[in-house]
């Protein structure tokens, strides 16, 4: 089963400038893709805890909804922008969550004023960073979705 891990971005600036930011601040290289989306930037860089590349690919949310019924809420409806963060190497869920988990760390260490959510299979809230409260690490098994709207909503875009 494949599974995927994103970092929902929310900031001030355009998304081209968000994605410049993000692929500087990880020391990512950009990729030309000529099937890749408007609006959406590819880099490629090392992994960090193994030999091998990661890809991470910066593009509009279309996953969140700008106006949702009170059950349809989630965390990730305020934030713009998503970097889906790929493992080039042998398929390894675990490691490419570690992975995602490592660059959500490196990017919210820098302190900058991009809020974040690193989330897992579209389902679950792992972590989040807001400018100015820090990082917050969620309980296993945190939904995305307004069933556990109490533990995140404190710590996202609202």
């Amino acid at each position: 089963m494949s599974t995927d891990d994103h970092i929902f971005l929310a900031a001030d600036a355009p998304l081209g400038e968000v994605a410049g930011w993000l692929a500087e601040a990880l020391s990512l290289e950009p990729v030309d893709e000529p099937d890749l989306k408007d609006g959406a930037y590819l880099f490629r860089g090392r992994a960090r805890s193994v030999d091998g590349d990661l890809y991470v690919v910066v593009q509009p949310n279309v996953y969140g909804e700008a106006d949702p019924e009170p059950e349809d809420v989630s965390a990730i409806d305020r934030y713009q922008g998503v970097a889906d963060v790929r493992y080039a190497g042998a398929k390894n869920e675990e490691l490419q969550a570690r992975e995602a988990r490592t660059l959500f760390d490196e990017l919210a260490g820098r302190g900058h004023s991009v809020a974040m959510i690193l989330s897992h299979n579209l389902a679950l809230a792992v972590a989040a960073y807001l400018p100015g409260a820090g990082t917050h690490a969620f309980p296993p098994d945190t939904s995305l979705d307004v069933d556990d709207v109490d533990t995140w909503l404190p710590w996202v875009v609202s």
